[in-house]
C-alpha cells in the first residue's frame, strides 16, 4: 500500500540552467544554454535517469507541450555535474521540467524541478559554485 512506502527527501540534487558563450552569441535570445545535474552530496548517484519536457499555453491560448526526452547516466560522482542537455532560449516561456530519478544504495529516490516560465533568464544568473559560473539554479 501507499501509505506503507517511505519517500525520503531529495537533497543535495539539483537542475541548473547555465548561459554557453560558445554555443551562441552574444545576446540573451541568441546565447546558447546548457541544463546541468548538480550532485552537491559526497556519494555517487547511480542510474540517473531524467525526463524532460515544456508545457503551457502560446499568447492565443493555446496549450502548448514539447516531447519529452529521457537521458540515462549510469553514475554522477559525488561533487559533480553533468550536461543534461541543451534548451532552446524559444522555450523559457512555457514550464521547463526535469523530473530526475535515481538510486542511492537501494533506495531510490526522484524529484521534480519546474522552471516557471520566463525564470531562466540573465536577470536571474546566480553563482554556481560547482560549475564556476553563474547560472539560474533550481534545488
Amino acid at each position: 500500500m501507499r501509505k506503507d512506502i517511505v519517500f525520503d527527501p531529495v537533497e543535495g540534487v539539483s537542475v541548473a540552467v547555465v548561459p554557453d558563450e560558445v554555443a551562441g552569441g552574444s545576446t540573451e535570445s541568441a546565447l546558447g544554454w546548457q541544463v546541468y545535474l548538480l550532485n552537491h552530496n559526497d556519494f555517487a548517484l547511480q542510474n540517473v535517469i531524467v525526463s524532460s519536457n515544456g508545457y503551457g499555453t502560446s499568447p492565443e491560448g493555446e496549450a502548448i507541450r514539447t516531447s519529452t526526452l529521457r537521458h540515462v547516466m549510469l553514475e554522477v560522482e559525488p561533487r559533480a555535474a553533468v550536461v543534461i542537455e541543451p534548451i532552446d532560449p524559444a522555450l523559457f516561456h512555457l514550464n521547463n521540467q526535469y523530473w530526475v530519478s535515481y538510486y542511492v544504495g537501494d533506495k531510490i529516490l526522484d524529484k521534480k524541478f519546474i522552471f516557471v516560465p520566463d525564470a531562466i533568464t540573465t536577470d536571474n544568473l546566480t553563482p554556481i559554485a560547482l560549475l564556476q559560473r553563474p547560472g539560474v539554479l533550481h534545488s
